[in-house]
């Protein structure tokens, strides 16, 4: 039996850390809960098919022939990344990209579904720049230090950056066909934390698998993310207990900056929360 594919993708910050702790501890799902290449070395895979001359030139001979070679090819690629899965109904994988490319992945995986991590975006900055303001001797790694707190967060929230990257994907969903929609469900950090049983037994029943007690004061331990990479500007700390996180405090200009950018998002995403 090949797996169900489960990706988890979304915004920084928002809780797929302790997500994919939970889903680990399912007996029937296959979850190495730190992010993985795969999504970028698909992407990668496609772009060099594309540039490819050889491949060109088979596509001029016989299209059907070499797209299904490549589909093929691809596909093994994806299903054999998590070949040890046997005898588990799914593999979750994790990576903030699947959402930008869940057509492609649904060519490949017609089953697959996402977990989108959502999270309140004055929040997800403020966690970014708490954790900076613990590590200001060291620079981002794309270079954000030597910019003022506006200019960071303004820098962060640009459409190629941690949280605007992300954020594009999630504005795009809209223009999806229902079909592809359908394939996609939102988790919210703040349901998470507050309310984990419930919420952990509707996705479970959304993923077509059994519920999982979820005990918030005994929660396993994966294997860790490298932080390193990031220049510990992003941690994924895990705990044993869930616990409410400290809000952080967000100066008056940059929130209101959020909120004038992305009402769309909390109008989408938060409308019952306000």
């Amino acid at each position: 039996m090949v797996p169900n594919f489960i990706g988890v993708t979304g915004l920084p910050r928002a809780g797929s850390t302790l997500l994919c702790q939970i889903l680990a501890m399912h007996p029937d799902i296959l979850c190495q809960s730190h992010s993985s290449p795969l999504c970028n070395l698909l992407l990668a895979l496609r772009r060099i098919a594309s540039d490819d001359q050889f491949m060109l030139a088979q596509l001029d001979v016989d299209f059907n022939a070499a797209y299904g070679h490549l589909h093929g090819g691809m596909e093994g690629m994806l299903r054999g990344w998590y070949r040890d899965a046997q005898g588990k109904h799914a593999v979750v994988d994790k990576n903030r990209a699947w959402l930008h490319c869940i057509e492609m992945l649904l060519t490949l995986a017609p089953e697959a579904r996402l977990i989108v991590c959502l999270r309140k975006l004055g929040q997800i900055y403020g966690s970014i720049e708490a954790r900076h303001q613990k590590t200001l001797l060291l620079d981002f790694i794309d270079h954000l230090a030597d910019f003022d707190r506006l200019g960071r967060a303004d820098q962060l929230f640009a459409k190629d950056k941690i949280i605007g990257a992300p954020l594009v994907s999630l504005s795009a969903v809209s223009d999806l066909p229902q079909a592809v929609k359908e394939r996609l469900y939102f988790l919210r950090f703040e349901d998470l934390i507050a309310q984990p049983a419930a919420t952990m037994t509707q996705l479970f029943q959304w993923l077509g698998l059994a519920s999982l007690e979820i005990d918030p004061n005994n929660i396993a331990i994966s294997p860790a993310e490298s932080d390193s990479h990031y220049r510990m500007k992003y941690l994924h700390t895990q705990h044993t207990r869930i616990v409410t996180p400290k809000q952080h405090e967000i100066p008056a200009r940059i929130q209101a900056l959020i909120d004038r950018s992305y009402a769309w998002y909390d109008e989408t995403y938060y409308r019952d929360r306000r």
